[in-house]
């Protein structure tokens, strides 16, 4: 019973090769390192007795100092505010449509937080494969969950609520995809491949804070769940969106209209930014098919 007790152990703790070697094609060497150092510690025999239970895994990686403990609490402190935000947000648009934007402001709140965290961690050096999976759950909760359930909380009214709830549902399926794809995705410093989750997210949820609750007419809600059902789509798109960090270096004039535009009419300034940043991604798209064709045909 012992042995065979190991052997089923075996079956389940080890994988198959080549699944792995196909799911980790896309990982950095740094990255695959650390995931196999995790893997080997979890698959190693206990040298005593063999129903003692595993070692511990190790989730700081490199020296455990108390300085780089406390970091690494303070990175994961900020991913751990981002889902307690998230569900406060759940917490409060359950409420009512009164408590719609002060759920908004939580989950703005979510997006400050998870904008914080992997910068503090490259920062402190603290960087792990446990916090690359808490920052996607953590996303998860607050972007592809609690967002969704505000947002239907901010569109359902007159409108069919089957329509609402698809949209909305699209978001929380479209999140889920995009957050396991950037997972075993390569990474690109210059564009994202789709809108990320995040920016979504972020869109969404000052939307809700900047336009009115529609509950008046029908076609102003049915326009904007389409609007949010065409933003969950871009999320699993393969279009190709600027970073942020990339938009820096944008010549400082175009930096002014906005900023005029907002202090004459913020709404309008908003859905122009957002409008003109969505349809980059297919334009660049079309820009770089073009691009590869001359390429192919140039070299034939």
């Amino acid at each position: 019973m012992r042995r065979g007790g190991t052997f089923a152990r075996r079956l389940v703790l080890e994988p198959l090769p080549p699944i792995r070697l196909r799911r980790r094609n896309a990982l950095s060497a740094e990255t695959l390192a650390e995931l196999n150092e995790v893997e080997e510690a979890a698959v190693k025999e206990p040298a005593g007795d063999e129903l003692a239970p595993p070692a511990p895994i190790r989730l700081l990686p490199g020296e455990a100092t108390v300085a780089r403990r406390i970091q690494f609490a303070i990175v994961n402190g900020c991913t751990v505010t981002s889902i307690a935000l998230g569900m406060t947000a759940m917490i409060l648009a359950s409420r009512g449509p009164e408590m719609v934007k002060w759920a908004a402001l939580c989950l703005l709140g979510s997006v400050l937080m998870d904008a914080l965290d992997g910068p503090l961690a490259r920062r402190f050096g603290v960087a792990s494969p446990f916090g690359l999976q808490m920052d996607s759950l953590a996303d998860m909760c607050s972007f592809g969950i609690a967002t969704p359930i505000v947002v239907y909380q901010w569109l359902h009214g007159d409108a069919p609520v089957a329509v609402v709830a698809a949209a909305c549902g699209l978001v929380a399926i479209c999140a889920a995809i995009r957050l396991a794809r950037f997972n075993v995705s390569p990474k690109d410093g210059r564009f994202f491949s789709g809108v990320p989750t995040t920016m979504a997210a972020a869109v969404l949820v000052i939307a809700t804070v900047l336009i009115p609750q529609p509950t008046e007419a029908i076609v102003p809600t049915l326009g904007l769940a389409l609007v949010v059902a065409a933003l969950a789509l871009l999320m699993v798109s393969s279009f190709p969106y600027v970073k942020l960090g990339q938009l820096r270096k944008l010549p400082p004039v175009l930096w002014i209209l906005p900023a005029c535009g907002a202090l004459l009419d913020l709404q309008a300034t908003f859905v122009i930014v957002v409008g003109l940043y969505l349809i980059s991604g297919p334009l660049l798209w079309v820009k770089h098919r073009r691009a590869d064709a001359a390429s192919a045909g140039t070299a034939a």
